[in-house]
């Protein structure tokens, strides 16, 4: 069976957006590898009960109605750091923390237990009851999607919502998203012509939760048709990690994928899933990426990359972070030369409810998956835009351009 787990569609519109401060207690610093001094983007950052990621530039800015003592740093194949938080009024800026890479080596333990991936991976299915939540949960999330041109914005549009999901025995189809507030900026250049929306947007993490719709990867029907193997065992936080490459074994109608499967060698609980779309065959990566598009453009697809973070709370493992880019080129007949383009979407989870009082989202509230979120939110320039939320910080290139294409379009 064909599955197209996300899509885009071209439109011969424009799209924009734009950025503003917040107060309370604030948090903020940039996140560096303690080997290299490299940026960590990423990286899971929390506190107070919020939650944000690094972005691109390893920046975060985290935002708590709670007094912070201490934040918690983590990403995969570092040690998790516990920072303490020196207080000065309710601003903590600037913040350089270094993370540690692990030093793990291939543990004999851990390679032994189960020598054999595909046993591996059968057992954490066996294990989703016990290691994901059954009763239904309420999510706040950040969500954000840009399109480039070669290196340059052209679309920007992001907002709060909330994503209800119900327990992990009753699949993804009840689950919902409401977009509580959002805003887009986009560019006036009459030279960008052509346009990129994503369809399902905010919706696409409840159909890509690996986990819950098993009808996506994790399922006899699917496994069957990859090749699975070992490969180094890793951490996330400061949690021992088996890691598990998948990759086609046979030949379908439709593109398979090369991924990453993280599973928690103490609960056996997925932690995070990486898969790359084999583009090989241009022609079955269009069909799973592309809608449409205008008479005359030539679809070539590059890549199609998603990431699931799961974060492990008490007992429990949870969705944390989704990501989601799609690189292709577009070529007009009589033109020389392609056009590069790139799209990206990536929704982190803030905060959350649970118990008796989380409610569905019902009705008219609940995006529908074959809209673009573009099409949902308005364009706004309030500089306290944001002032009451968490987000994911925009890098200096896209806080850049987004001042830019707000200039242009006064």
């Amino acid at each position: 069976m064909k599955r197209r787990i996300f899509v885009l569609s071209f439109l011969l519109t424009l799209m924009c957006l734009s950025i503003g401060a917040q107060e309370r207690m604030t948090v903020s610093g940039t996140v560096v590898s303690g080997a290299t001094g490299q940026v960590v983007k990423g990286a899971n950052v929390s506190g107070g009960g919020q939650t944000v990621v690094t972005n691109d530039d390893g920046f975060f800015l985290l935002k708590s109605d709670n007094t912070l003592t201490s934040i918690i740093v983590s990403h995969v194949g570092y040690r998790a750091q516990n920072v303490k938080v020196d207080g000065r009024g309710n601003t903590v800026d600037g913040l350089r923390i270094r993370l540690q890479p692990t030093t793990v080596q291939l543990q004999e333990v851990l390679v032994q237990a189960y020598s054999d991936p595909r046993e591996l991976v059968d057992a954490a299915i066996r294990k989703i009851p016990k290691n994901y939540s059954r009763q239904p949960e309420l999510y706040h999330c950040f969500y954000r999607e840009t399109a480039m041109k070669r290196q340059h914005y052209i679309m920007v549009a992001e907002g709060v919502v909330d994503m209800y999901k119900t327990g992990y025995g009753h699949g993804s189809g009840r689950d919902r998203v409401a977009i509580r507030k959002g805003r887009r900026l986009l560019s006036p250049n009459q030279r960008d012509t052509l346009s990129v929306k994503v369809t399902g947007g905010p919706v696409t993490p409840v159909q890509l939760d690996v986990v819950k719709n098993l009808d996506l990867l994790l399922n006899e029907e699917e496994l069957k048709k990859y090749a699975m193997k070992m490969e180094q065992p890793t951490t996330i936080g400061d949690r021992l990690q088996y890691v598990v490459s998948i990759s086609p074994q046979v030949v379908e109608e439709y593109a398979l994928y090369y991924g990453l499967l993280y599973i928690d060698q103490e609960t056996l609980a997925f932690t995070r899933v990486e898969l790359n779309l084999d583009v090989s065959d241009r022609d079955k990566a269009t069909r799973m990426m592309l809608v449409r598009k205008p008479a005359g453009v030539r679809f070539r697809p590059k890549e199609l990359s998603l990431l699931v973070d799961y974060h492990q709370e008490g007992d429990l493992t949870r969705i944390s972070y989704v990501r989601t880019t799609f690189r292709f080129n577009c070529d007009w007949r009589r033109r020389l030369f392609a056009t590069a383009f790139t799209a990206c979407c990536e929704m982190v989870v803030t905060s959350r409810h649970d118990g008796d009082t989380v409610e569905p989202i019902r009705g008219r509230e609940s995006f529908d998956q074959r809209d673009a979120f573009f099409d949902k939110v308005d364009y706004f320039r309030d500089p306290t835009f944001w002032q009451d939320y968490n987000i994911i910080e925009p890098t200096e290139s896209l806080d850049r351009a987004i001042d830019r294409l707000l200039k242009k379009s006064k």
